[in-house]
């Protein structure tokens, strides 16, 4: 494979800043999956009982957007968390027009051990950085998402009202 070499102008350019970001994100990948694969959980599921778990209980339509899941997708994934006893749904006295979904202690104790397992999974892949290092980390990819929601054109296009 020829491999070009890259010119201090190319080396901090946005779209070699993306690659890079990518490429560690995809190394990164596998390493969460097989985690969560080990948890006997899919992915979804995983994701919203972690939300719960660390958020408490959330209204249905706010879990979603904190998981990545369309209305559908999460609507699915409370019910199959439903039947498995994992969480339940329920009505709110003041508003019944809102269903919180909660942990069950079954789900809370799943969630409490295989989350435990992730984290240090997690925590042998991300031990290259020091703590000043991953703080840097985190307060720029924060900056940075930040931003790149404020110059979303779907974002702003939906703000206006705009249909796509």
């Amino acid at each position: 494979m020829l491999r070009r070499k890259v010119t201090p102008k190319q080396h901090h350019a946005g779209v070699h800043v993306w690659l890079i970001l990518m490429k560690a994100f995809q190394a990164l990948m596998p390493h969460a999956q097989e985690s969560i694969a080990q948890t006997g959980l899919g992915d979804s599921d995983f994701r919203v009982l972690e939300a719960l778990l660390h958020k408490g209980p959330l209204p249905v339509n706010t879990i979603g957007p904190k998981v990545w899941l369309t209305p559908g997708s999460i609507s699915i994934a409370v019910d199959r968390l439903v039947r498995k006893g994992l969480v339940v749904r329920k009505e709110q006295p003041a508003d019944r027009r809102v269903r919180r979904v909660e942990l069950t202690r079954k789900g809370r104790a799943l969630i409490a051990a295989t989350f435990r397992k992730h984290a240090t999974a997690m925590e042998n892949v991300i031990s290259v950085l020091s703590t000043k290092e991953r703080v840097t980390l985190l307060r720029l990819l924060k900056k940075l998402g930040r931003h790149a929601e404020r110059c979303d054109p779907e974002r702003k296009r939906s703000k206006r009202g705009r249909v796509n």
